[in-house]
């Protein structure tokens, strides 16, 4: 599942420090499968169940180079869209990550647009008098670097492997490199009809270094853990997360949609 992710981990502090890169080693997650084609439906609900949007996800390669696209449109209007353009060349690298996250549903309307490549960050969003802004910078990018790619790198991590990072540029709408750890938590049974399967259940938690780190810690700003399931063997793919999908908001469930009756 390609343009999901990391979107859902894009939480951060509302004093976010200077952009600053946490000393942590980048290691890329390998390819253990071929990305393709694909084309799926989501839900988008509150723990106690209450349906808040559907979704949409498309993904399509080309060579060694994927496209994924991720649409949440709410009941209230609200629109969460993501595009992410990514390489599998032995491991993964993202090129470019645009999200949108505008109406109600969010703190602020904001368009955040990464090109990994040349390392431009900008920013678009509306102040508290409802003036646009525009905030432009220029990075040097880790390249792992993981915007939009969450829940495709989690189907090829090892489960044995006891920890996987990778980095992320989270904005408040000020930018800032944060680490994501992932870490298995042991298969869990899930059932589809009648068949019975094991999903392998991931931990991924947000480290934020520096004071920003320090002080989010100290006044219990740290973001909350994501959970993503995923299902093994030679087609792995994603079951359910419950995490917050935007700065500050509230843990979501996100699991496979299905289909109506016609």
């Amino acid at each position: 599942m390609s343009g999901f992710g990391f979107r859902l981990l894009a939480v951060l502090l509302v004093f976010a420090a200077p952009f600053q890169t946490i000393p942590v080693t980048a290691d890329q997650v390998p390819v253990r499968h071929m990305e393709g084609l694909m084309h799926g439906f989501l839900a988008l609900r509150t723990l106690e169940g209450t349906r808040l949007a559907d979704g949409e996800m498309t993904q399509v390669a080309e060579g060694n180079r994927v496209t994924g696209h991720l649409i949440f449109r709410f009941k209230d209007g609200s629109v969460y869209a993501d595009t992410t353009i990514f390489t599998q060349r032995g491991a993964f690298r993202l090129l470019s990550d645009r999200l949108v996250e505008r109406g109600p549903s969010f703190n602020q309307d904001m368009e955040t647009s990464v090109e990994a490549s040349t390392g431009q960050i900008t920013v678009r969003y509306k102040d508290k008098d409802g003036k646009e802004k525009v905030l432009k910078e220029q990075h040097e990018l880790p390249p792992d670097v993981a915007n939009g790619l969450l829940f495709t790198l989690v189907k090829h991590i090892q489960p044995k492997v006891p920890r996987t990072t990778a980095s992320m540029v989270a904005t408040t709408p000020k930018p800032l490199l944060v680490k994501l750890a992932i870490t298995p938590h042991g298969e869990e049974p899930f059932m589809i009809g009648s068949f019975r399967h094991k999903a392998m259940h991931y931990v991924v938690k947000v480290e934020i270094g520096g004071l920003t780190g320090f002080l989010a810690r100290l006044m219990g700003k740290q973001p909350p853990d994501t959970h993503v399931w995923v299902l093994g063997g030679e087609a792995p793919a994603f079951v359910k997360s419950e995490g917050p999908l935007y700065a500050g908001g509230p843990v979501w469930r996100v699991q496979l949609a299905s289909a109506g009756i016609f």
